[in-house]
């Protein structure tokens, strides 16, 4: 699979594409995958159920699963990641959730660099529902344009979106946007700078990800240190979890091999974070 001219003029302009029953013959058996991991979880990554207060949440996610594992070699998933990152791009980790309740307008990442220093840099998000949603069920909602960094437009958003009441005079949900309406086996790919929420949900929505990157250049290899330290707050050793190591072809590889080389300190950050976790709260 391939995008065609069109489709990457859209997701360049607006920021997203939707791909209407694009995995719907494997809707099935990954919806049984999904609840098998979050069973074999507790229910997230706490260990704790689901019990609909707060998003539950589990990543490293289709790693966990060599079924799911396998949607990487997917020719139309990876085609879809080859057209908009290259041939060599990089698989940077999944998250499998149940989503509760309104998600405030956001971007996905630091926007200007304002926080970490790094550079505004391509990441795009493939989105799986695995419940039908709408407008008015949680389905994702994104401002075409608002990933287009740097722009008038763009900044704007960002400088008013979270704060709509005040800057405009309307709730999150009144802001002017597109509803991205999902059936399971529909697929959603967005650019992460994307301002995207979502309302009205039910407390039990399911949804996972897939997110990658191009390959980074050799002078920027301190900012892909920087992405894979992200995962330390996860308490995992490695970006990737054992079953797409496992069975991971030479295909899959060329989009895990970067980040493998460059993640020897993320081993050190797990264990601070689960020890600042573990300590007592003091005051």
């Amino acid at each position: 699979m391939e995008l065609t001219t069109p489709q990457r003029a859209h997701i360049e302009a607006f920021g997203y594409l939707v791909f209407p029953g694009l995995l719907r013959d494997r809707i099935d058996r990954t919806t049984e995958e999904f609840e098998a991991l979050f069973a074999r979880h507790g229910g997230g990554h706490d260990g704790k159920p689901h019990d609909g207060t707060a998003r539950s949440c589990i990543l490293p996610f289709i790693d966990q699963s060599v079924y799911l594992s396998s949607l990487v070699d997917d020719p139309r998933v990876d085609g879809i990641f080859r057209s908009l990152l290259g041939d060599d791009y990089n698989y940077l980790g999944s998250d499998g959730n149940y989503y509760v309740g309104d998600t405030g307008w956001h971007s996905d990442g630091d926007w200007s660099g304002k926080m970490r220093g790094d550079p505004p840099r391509d990441f795009y998000k493939m989105a799986l529902y695995l419940d039908p949603v709408d407008g008015n069920s949680g389905a994702l909602r994104v401002i075409p344009g608002s990933h287009r960094h740097g722009e008038p437009y763009a900044e704007m958003i960002d400088a008013s979106v979270r704060a709509s009441v005040d800057a405009w005079g309307i709730e999150g949900h009144e802001v002017p946007a597109v509803a991205l309406r999902s059936e399971p086996g529909d697929v959603v790919v967005f650019n992460q700078l994307t301002k995207h929420s979502a309302w009205g949900g039910s407390n039990r929505r399911r949804m996972f990800t897939i997110n990658c990157t191009p390959r980074y250049e050799e002078a920027d290899l301190q900012y892909l240190r920087r992405e894979i330290s992200a995962f330390a707050r996860f308490w995992v050793d490695s970006v990737y979890g054992e079953a797409m190591l496992e069975t991971a072809g030479p295909q899959r590889m060329v989009h895990l091999e970067q980040a493998l080389a460059h993640q020897s300190h993320l081993p050190e950050e797990a264990a601070r974070a689960r020890e600042a976790m573990a300590e007592p709260s003091r005051g």
